[in-house]
């Protein structure tokens, strides 16, 4: 673990593993919470939680995305758009993260 955050692809992989697992607790527990049982404050906990790493998520990939030189066209908007489908940042990370040295 502390391997990863000597890198910027390392920061990027445990960035968007964080947000990954932000994101599914904000679909399948915390809006559920609120809209079936009526318990808000999850959502808002969560949600707030989930929307600094889906910042931290965009900035690192702006960054190892200069530091790799990805072609936007090619790598850049895939991962970027990982960060707003469920299980995508887990997706991305092991077919092309993880590959990055």
């Amino acid at each position: 673990m502390t391997d990863l955050l000597k890198t910027n692809i390392g920061r990027l992989r445990i960035v968007g593993f964080l947000e990954g697992v932000s994101l599914i607790l904000l679909f399948f527990v915390a809006v559920p919470l609120k809209y079936i049982w009526g318990y808000p404050q999850w959502s808002q906990i969560i949600g707030t939680a989930h929307g600094a790493l889906f910042i931290l998520f965009i900035l690192n990939t702006m960054s190892v995305a200069g530091d790799q030189k990805w072609k936007f066209m090619t790598t850049t908007w895939k991962v970027l758009l990982a960060c707003v489908i469920p299980f995508g940042t887990f997706y991305v990370d092991s077919k092309i993260l993880r590959h990055i040295k």
